[in-house]
């Protein structure tokens, strides 16, 4: 078993100076956090993969695609492999779980 603590995640994270940090890399999939402060912007490209996010706090709009939507603390979000997506509005301190299948690489 491998267990995580949010809190040293997110010390982790910040200690590195990084907006992500990938904390579990299997073979079917990874898992890391994602963090963007109020007011800036998301410089995400498409991945490769198919990922899922899940947003643990924050307000934001995500746009996936041509579609948009509001999201906040509990918001599930799904990605499709090479699609274009962006956070954007970013009205509190973003923070969400990312989940790529297969593993990022």
């Amino acid at each position: 078993m491998k267990a995580f603590r949010l809190d040293e995640l997110e010390a982790e994270r910040a200690a590195n100076d990084g907006a992500y940090l990938q904390f579990l890399h299997e073979r079917n999939m990874s898992v890391g956090l994602y963090a963007l402060d109020a007011g800036r912007s998301d410089p995400q490209t498409p991945h490769r993969q198919d990922e899922v996010y899940f947003v643990v706090s924050g307000r934001a709009s995500i746009t996936v695609g041509e579609e948009t939507t509001t999201v906040a603390r509990g918001s599930v979000v799904y990605v499709p492999a090479g699609v274009p997506h962006k956070f954007h509005h970013i009205a509190e301190d973003l923070r969400v779980m990312v989940v790529f299948s297969p593993p990022e690489s």
